[in-house]
């Protein structure tokens, strides 16, 4: 398996595709009012990178960061189609988006997950996040899960 990492628009037919399995996927997991999703057309917003994770020409998985403000970034849209589950997809995403992220000296990037997902929560938990309370205008559920990580000046 050779995996490419790349910056691609969310508003191709493939990654509509991928963006629509993984809403699926929260949908199962999560009740519709605890699923905090940016849809394409919110990806393709320009305070927000996307990234698509291929295997060959197939697409496999994504991640994105979208910015707030000048000192505050959001992981976002995390997925690893299941095929793929297991084999580090999901950090070496997560490891272009850290990259970008303290190249553009961000301070601080958070992060809203669900309460049934314990693999992203050890991806993020790997990478130097640390649980906290509700971020950004979350609200308080039982269903999220909070992280936060403190960045150091690029």
């Amino acid at each position: 398996m050779t995996v490419t990492i790349d910056v691609e628009s969310p508003l191709t037919d493939e990654v509509r595709t991928l963006i629509a399995e993984l809403n699926s996927v929260l949908l199962a997991l999560s009740p519709p009012e605890a699923c905090y999703n940016l849809t394409v057309e919110e990806m393709a917003d320009p305070t927000v990178t996307v990234w698509i994770a291929r295997d060959g020409d197939a697409a496999i998985g994504c991640g994105a960061l979208k910015r707030h403000s000048d000192t505050v970034g959001e992981v976002k849209r995390m997925f690893t189609r299941p095929a793929w589950q297991g084999q580090g997809v999901g950090r070496h995403v997560l490891d272009k988006i850290l990259e970008t992220a303290e190249r553009e000296e961000l301070k601080t990037l958070v992060l809203e997950t669900g309460d049934q997902h314990p693999a992203a929560w050890a991806i993020y938990e790997k990478a130097g996040f640390i649980r906290c309370g509700p971020v950004l205008d979350y609200p308080d559920s039982p269903y999220s899960i909070f992280y936060q990580k403190q960045l150091r000046a690029a």
